[in-house]
């Protein structure tokens, strides 16, 4: 039989879970971590899944700026709100924990908000909206980032690619959800075209001569990483086709991941100390949901939801298209077509590999050996 780069869903989950826990995470965690990292590859999102899953949640583990168990401290809390400190443990714990609060506040008394300081990567901000869709709310969330993404008129990374992220319930197949950065594009895209050899798509990212960077996805990264060259933000450079509103929206992800919280912000969440040297690099982020029941109720929240998104989907098409897609939809379809399991390209097989040999898990053969 001829080898596949497909690995069915258990056996990536199993083998994603037992690699966790042998970093020293514990089970119910790793459970939570494998969760939300395969949940990307789900929806077709690779720049957050398995690609991710060595380079930014094992290596953090090992170089000791990413603690693998997570002490989880509420630092203030009201009937609707809460603020956590993280310590630095893992983000999809971290995320999981603050949404399921903001969603059982929200249950309570129609609301529900957590800020959370000192975090790491919490995986796809999806995640968590999609949590508080489930159990028929508005879900909300936000996250500060490692400086990559330069303000309009600037040429210096100064905050994250800060995504903005809100799910909607609907009666459809699949609920409204929109889950995507500020900038036009993100690291772990860049990250992601490096592996594949895709060049850096134009307008995407500008360098110090206030000029596009192309070409190289690998170079255009260490560009970014050595802060000559910085992401752009929603609408590209300049004010012609609206970056500005590219760069508001990623300063009030910015603003709700640190002021409410007392938490770093900018170039102090680049990882590294005074002296250069690797640190935690200590994230924020907020989880907001509303109860729709506190309002006229979920079933007609879901049905009204669902009749705006039909409406949109069934407007006048423009020539030679023959669909409009609503957010949520694309990533549904993903879903349907990927469920025989996760394709993994050869350069995240061979991380795969290595960490089975590493941490002695022979019970896992994968079909892309040999």
């Amino acid at each position: 039989m001829a080898k596949t780069n497909v690995v069915d869903w258990k056996t990536i989950t199993d083998f994603v879970i037992e690699a966790f826990v042998g970093y020293g995470i514990p089970r119910e965690d790793a459970k939570i971590c494998a969760d939300v990292l395969l949940e990307s590859d789900k929806r077709g999102i690779e720049s957050h899944g398995v690609n991710r899953f060595k380079p930014v949640y094992l290596d953090r583990i090992k170089a000791g700026i990413q603690n693998p168990v997570t002490n989880y401290e509420i630092i203030k809390e009201t009937e609707t709100t809460a603020v956590v400190d993280g310590h630095n443990g893992m983000g999809q714990v971290i995320g999981y924990k603050s949404m399921r609060m903001a969603i059982d506040k929200a249950k309570k008394y129609g609301m529900g908000m957590v800020a959370v300081r000192n975090s790491t990567h919490y995986g796809i901000a999806g995640y968590y909206p999609s949590m508080a869709t489930k159990e028929g709310c508005i879900g909300l969330t936000g996250t500060n980032a490692r400086p990559s993404v330069a303000p309009t008129f600037g040429v210096e990374g100064m905050f994250g690619t800060n995504p903005l992220t809100v799910g909607i319930p609907t009666d459809e197949d699949f609920d409204f959800l929109i889950d995507c950065a500020t900038s036009i594009t993100q690291n772990g895209k860049i990250e992601y075209y490096e592996r594949i050899g895709e060049p850096v798509h134009p307008g995407t990212i500008i360098g110090l001569d206030g000029q596009p960077v192309e070409g190289d996805a690998g170079v255009a990264l260490k560009a970014i990483r050595g802060g000559t060259a910085a992401l752009t933000t929603l609408g590209g450079i300049g004010e012609a086709l609206g970056g500005y509103k590219g760069y508001g929206y990623a300063m009030v992800i910015e603003l709700l991941s640190a002021v409410l919280q007392d938490g770093l912000y900018g170039k102090a969440l680049n990882g590294k100390d005074e002296n250069g040297k690797a640190k935690p690099y200590q994230l924020g982020h907020f989880f907001i949901a509303i109860d729709t029941n506190h309002f006229l109720g979920e079933e007609l929240c879901r049905k009204k939801a669902g009749d705006i998104l039909r409406a949109v989907r069934a407007s006048k098409k423009a020539p030679g298209q023959d669909r409009i897609y609503t957010a949520g939809e694309k990533e549904h379809l993903v879903r349907l077509a990927r469920k025989d399991g996760v394709p993994i390209n050869a350069s995240v097989q061979k991380e795969i590999i290595a960490i089975r040999d590493e941490l002695g898990l022979t019970q896992f053969k994968f079909p892309f050996e040999d």
